[in-house]
């Protein structure tokens, strides 16, 4: 996704940028094209960054099984969430 590299690259050491994600960062070239792009976005969230890992499940998961119909799964993907 070129667009949110390039709103990272354009913020980069000039302004505050607010992710939640809920992959790993190993998993985040499937966001992008390339193994370098995936590199180079992740270094610019890392630098100057806090993250916080929240190991809780996910409340949007839960709302959506609920009204579903179907029972939170216990092991339901976590979301981290980096300040840069």
């Amino acid at each position: 996704m070129e667009v949110l590299f390039t709103l990272l690259a354009h913020r980069y050491e000039h302004r505050s940028v607010l992710l939640t994600s809920n992959l790993v960062f190993s998993q985040w070239e499937s966001i992008f094209k390339d193994p370098m792009t995936t590199a180079a976005a992740i270094d610019r969230v890392v630098h100057h960054s806090v993250i916080l890992e929240l190991n809780v499940p996910s409340y949007r998961m839960a709302a959506a099984q609920k009204q579903h119909g179907t029972l939170a799964h216990e092991s339901a993907p976590t979301e981290a969430l980096a300040t840069v």
